[in-house]
Order: structure tokens, then sequence, then C-alpha cells
């Protein structure tokens, strides 16, 4: 906070204590006085701004408040909703966009969204949230893992969106232009789906081309307290290019220019209260870290920063069988599990590919040919926040 802001904000806290002053001393000299401060605004920061309200969906939310909006959303044939909260602080400052469910089967995030109902404040905030309770209604109330099963399609590869679109692409449009494009910092909030053994970490995205963006980004991903950091590199990828869709919701944000980063926290589909309460935490030591709230901000001494991921897929249909859990290391050639055919034939033993840890493993036996049965954080490309 400036010198000047801070005695701007004093001022306005203290405007009583003028009238007060007026009525015991009379309007000469209380004129006199008003002068004297007018002529000082220049070295208070100017005048002081109380706050104003914010409107979304064409409803103004006043400051200091929060409000629950409903966004019906329909393409003629399948209709569906987007359940938003926004909270306006009572002081003025930057907007963070947030959006949780885009895969509805992903509870830990769901959850620690109707968390953070009571626990942003917006008397005490600075600035604005809007949060996205649930992106994808339709694969929630489904309990369809990844596809809305309202059009079969998935949300998290169809961003932009098209306004004329399929439902989901319609669902993509709003947020793309409704929160992402309010927004100047934008988080989307993930966990293992219904298959996918996870391992917990924040992520951010850079490129060589935006290196100011990116660098936001990476703070934003440090405050919210985990020990790794998933370091999306998209320099030279299509999905940045302006001919190419950004296809994932928070990569729409970046490609806007907009710091964006992801939580990947919870596995299985589960609901375990250690990873909803980290993402709470997580999201209220960010708002801490951009200056949002007070909160104070979670100090890590160190975090590996992973820049290359290594994936193994399936050459069968069949079952899978982990010998692995997520989180653990590996070293190359290392047995993973292995594929069999529905009689019990073992048909591949799944080896690792190099040394490092296990951030994702198919964690259910169905497997289809092709699928991802492994990702593999190089040992050699994670490093310390120091380096």
């Amino acid at each position: 906070m400036t010198v000047g802001n801070f005695y701007s904000r004093h001022i306005c806290n203290n405007i009583a204590l003028i009238f007060l002053f007026f009525y015991f001393s009379g309007v000469k000299r209380f004129l006199s006085v008003l002068r004297c401060l007018v002529m000082l605004l220049p070295i208070f920061g100017g005048v002081p701004v109380f706050g104003q309200s914010f409107t979304f969906n064409d409803v103004e939310v006043s400051a200091g408040s929060k409000q629950h909006f409903s966004i019906p959303i329909s393409d003629g044939e399948s209709e569906t909703i987007i359940p938003v909260t926004v909270f306006h602080g009572s002081k003025t400052g930057p907007v963070l966009g947030i959006t949780t469910g885009v895969h509805g089967f992903e509870y830990a995030p769901i959850l620690a969204g109707q968390r953070l109902i009571k626990k942003i404040d917006p008397a005490t905030l600075q600035g604005t949230v809007i949060l996205v309770q649930i992106a994808n209604v339709g694969s929630f109330l489904g309990r369809s893992p990844f596809i809305n099963p309202l059009d079969d399609k998935n949300l998290n590869r169809v961003f932009p969106g098209k306004p004329d679109g399929t439902i989901t692409e319609r669902i993509a449009d709003f947020i793309s232009n409704q929160v992402i494009g309010r927004s100047d910092y934008f988080v989307d909030m993930h966990s293992g789906d219904a298959p996918e053994d996870l391992m917990s970490y924040s992520a951010y995205y850079h490129n060589e081309e935006k290196p100011e963006v990116s660098a936001k980004g990476r703070e934003m991903a440090a405050a919210m307290g985990y020990d790794h950091v998933v370091v999306f590199n998209t320099t030279g990828k299509d999905y940045l290019k302006p001919e190419f869709p950004s296809l994932y919701c928070s990569a729409e944000a970046f490609k806007r220019n907009i710091p964006a980063v992801d939580i990947e926290c919870g596995r299985l589909g589960m609901i375990e209260e250690d990873a909803v309460a980290d993402i709470v935490e997580g999201i209220l030591s960010m708002l801490g870290q951009l200056e949002m709230s007070s909160t104070e901000v979670i100090k890590r001494t160190s975090i590996a920063y992973i820049w290359e991921r290594s994936y193994v897929s399936s050459d069968f249909e069949g079952f899978f069988y982990p010998a692995k859990e997520s989180g653990d290391f590996v070293k190359k050639g290392m047995t993973v599990g292995k594929v069999t055919d529905f009689f019990g034939k073992i048909l591949s033993v799944v080896s690792s590919p190099g040394d490092g840890y296990i951030l994702y493993l198919l964690g259910t036996p169905p497997v289809n040919k092709g699928e991802t049965l492994l990702s593999l954080a190089k040992i050699e490309s994670i490093r310390t926040d120091e380096e």
C-alpha cells in the first residue's frame, strides 16, 4: 500500500470526525480545513474511492456482499444451469475467476467450492471473486466422468466454445466470455476423475513470449502450498496460437494474457477430507498472495517444479492391475503394473520409461487400447524454488 493510499483511506474512515469538527468549530474554520484537504489530495493519492457495485449477468452486486446466480444454458434440445457465486469486496481490487466441476465427477474441488461460499468474506475482500460452483452440472448430476452426457462432449476440450453450438460448447462460451473475460487472474480446479489415481499438485502456464504473465502464474501456483508445481510449457503449442482453439479452460485464460493456474488435488472421484481442505487452504493462501485478502500466504522452503512429463499408453484392452500408486518414485524399467485379457492372461507388463514420480496412474481395472496408464514426472526435470 502506498503512503498516499494509506492517508486517503484514513481520511475516508475518519470523515465523521471532520463533520464533528464542523459542528463544534463553525463554518469558516471548517471550510478553511476543507480547502487544505483538497490541496493535499494529490499527495494523498487522489480522491478516496468508495466501493462500487459489480455487474454480473445484468445484476448489480453491491460492495461488501455476495450474490448467487443460476445461469440457464440451452441449445434448443438440452438445457442446464451454471451455478455461480460472486463475492464483491468492500474495497476495489482485481477480479479472480475460479472454476470447479469442469469435470463433474471430480468431487474434491466441487466440495471445496461449496466451502469457499462461507470462507471468502466480501466485507474484508479487496476486489472480486467469480466462483463457478459447478461448470458441468450435466456431468455432475449424471455421475459421468470426463464428458457431459447431454451431448457426450468433454468440456475441457471445447474452449473457447461456441454461442450457437451444443450445450457443452455453449457452457464453454459463457465461461470464456463472462468469467474468464472478466478476470485479471484465473484458477481452474480439478482432481483425479473416477479412474484416476492422482498425486496432488498445482500448475501454471508458461510461455517464452509471455514472460510477465508466466511469472505471475508461477507466483500464484507457488502460493497454493503444494510440494509439486507442474509447468505447462506452451511455447510453440498450437492451442496458444490465434488460429487454433484453446481447448482447455485455463488455457483460454492464458491465451488472453491472464495469469492462469490449475489445481489437481484428490483422486479416483473420492471425497477425501484432506484433499478438500488443501484446496480451500490453497485458494485462501493465493488470495493473500494476490493482496485480495489478509490471509497468510503458505510458504514452502522447497518446491519441486516439474517441466517435463512422459506417458505410457496401453497396447491392449482388458484389465489393468497397478503395482504402484500415485506419488511413488520409480526407476527406469521398474514394473508399475500389468494388463491382462478378460480371462487373466498377461498381455503386457508395464514398465516405467524413466526415473521420476508417478503423477497419474490408472487406478481402476477397465482399460482400453490407447488409454493412458501412467504419467511420470521425470526426476531430471524437477527443480527447487531456489534454483
